[in-house]
């Protein structure tokens, strides 16, 4: 069984755009800038062998707001910039009550059928609480950036960074 860390999106990899005080997805591939440390600290995980697999919840695709040519523009930037493995995304809201949706666990279950994933041995590194949830769901290790939103965590994560690269020296040593 092989270890991951599943990353969140925005927030953790790419800059997340501000709207009335809420953090949001960009809206364009030209919005998309990975974050400060991201291309070390992926590098080093890649290196100590761990699968990357990115889960990000893009209720914009069910809103309306961006289509899916855009979402794979940006998709399309984020493997050329990044090792990644995969990418897990939930394009649905929270009205359609689907598994996939982050706080549920769907997206990290479905990467562990897929690539014979450990979950209990592996790590989310998100932003908000629906990733923390969706981790504690799936019986991983959660690791959360804390950007001081105005949102409250429903479950207590196993660490509190400031960015993925602080993830990552949590991570390295385990």
């Amino acid at each position: 069984m092989k270890r991951a860390v599943f990353l969140d999106r925005d927030g953790v990899l790419n800059r997340s755009m501000i709207r009335n005080g809420r953090p949001c997805a960009p809206t364009s591939a030209k919005e998309f800038e990975l974050l400060t440390g991201v291309p070390e600290a992926v590098a080093r995980l890649r290196k100590a062998g761990f699968l990357l697999i990115v889960v990000t919840n893009q209720p914009d695709i069910a809103a309306g707001t961006v289509s899916r040519e855009v979402l794979e523009r940006i998709h399309e930037k984020l493997r050329a910039l990044l090792p990644i493995d995969d990418i897990k995304v939930c394009c649905h809201a929270d009205k359609d009550e689907c598994a996939c949706r982050k706080p549920k666990p769907g997206m990290l279950l479905e990467a562990a059928r897929e690539w014979s994933i450990d979950l209990n041995r592996s790590f989310i590194v998100g932003d908000r609480w629906r990733d923390i949830s969706a981790g504690k769901a799936a019986g991983c290790k959660t690791i959360f950036v804390d950007y001081g939103y105005a949102e409250r965590l429903t479950d207590p994560p196993d660490f509190v960074v400031t960015s993925l690269q602080e993830a990552a020296s949590i991570i390295l040593p385990q």
